[in-house]
């Protein structure tokens, strides 16, 4: 027979709660991943630091340009670099390079720019709405984006200038003709894709309207392949316009811009080699470093990856 103290043995304490679990994985968001991912991409943030300079350098360029950009000097026409106090050489009427470089910035960075918002805005709307409503909107909406797709865009861009007489107002207008049709195809895309997810349904059951449903719902999660894809067409558009003012369809003189620049500096290259080679490498680091920049955000908010 069992004594006493076996049958009323004394009970071991319990552990607290925050013993017996595990600690807990901190959870990120879905902007701080992205965030997270951007502070840890060195190639992405260098670049990044490289087109900021260019912006800063552009919006300061009354303050850090050291000559009057429109400044000629017939004695000190087409000058090698560091010749007196010009560090970058002068151009074909002795302008000072380095001035007309930081101000020609100013100009390539808004048509770069600028033509990108408005396309996006528009075909942005033009493809949320055609993906969402769908059927006959959606067909005549695409149908009319196809037209423009018949055409390369660079030939596109030149016929539409061309036609409407040069200038920056006019190049600026047929940049964003070029760019609305891709920008309205990926927002249809997007939208098409998010339509059939199962929340949408939910929000139709519950009694949401249309605007709302495409409000609360659907631009969430459209505005981030837009996003990515118009931070990708900021280097092209830079490309594009830049061959306007090189072809008298841009940028009329004597405006500092980096395609006009080449253009009245090609005839000098054997003179001045290096000199009339400074606008074409603006262009070359501009465009590629908002191109590297343009795939550290892709990478960063692709959420697959």
């Amino acid at each position: 027979m069992s004594s006493m103290s076996d049958i009323a043995a004394p009970a071991q304490p319990l552990d607290t709660f925050e013993e017996q679990a595990a600690p807990a994985t901190r959870v990120r968001g879905y902007w701080q991943s992205v965030f997270y991912r951007l502070r840890h991409d060195p190639v992405t943030l260098a670049f990044g630091v490289i087109v900021l300079l260019i912006v800063l350098a552009a919006i300061c360029a009354p303050l850090i340009a050291p000559f009057d950009p429109y400044k000629e000097s017939i004695v000190g026409r087409l000058k090698p670099l560091g010749w007196h106090d010009h560090l970058l050489g002068t151009d074909e009427l002795g302008r000072d390079m380095l001035s007309r470089l930081i101000y020609g910035g100013r100009v390539s960075l808004l048509m770069g720019v600028v033509p990108v918002l408005i396309a996006s805005f528009i075909g942005g709307l033009l493809g949320v709405l055609g993906g969402f409503v769908g059927g006959r909107l959606n067909t005549a909406i695409m149908r009319t984006m196809d037209v423009f797709y018949a055409f390369p865009s660079v030939l596109l861009a030149v016929a539409i200038a061309g036609a409407m007489g040069g200038g920056i107002g006019n190049g600026m207008v047929a940049l964003t003709l070029v760019f609305i049709p891709p920008m309205c195809r990926v927002a249809e895309t997007a939208t098409t894709q998010v339509r059939a997810l199962d929340f949408i349904e939910a929000a139709r059951a519950s009694g949401a309207g249309t605007l709302t449903i495409i409000r609360y719902h659907v631009l969430g999660n459209v505005l981030g392949p837009v996003f990515i894809y118009a931070s990708s067409l900021v280097s092209v558009s830079i490309l594009l316009a830049s061959g306007l003012s090189f072809l008298g369809l841009g940028v009329r003189p004597p405006m500092p811009d980096w395609g006009l620049m080449l253009s009245t500096l090609r005839q000098s290259i054997y003179v001045v080699p290096f000199v009339c080679a400074l606008p074409g490498l603006a262009i070359f680091v501009t465009s590629i470093c908002c191109n590297l920049v343009s795939d550290g955000l892709r990478a960063a908010m692709d959420v697959r990856m």
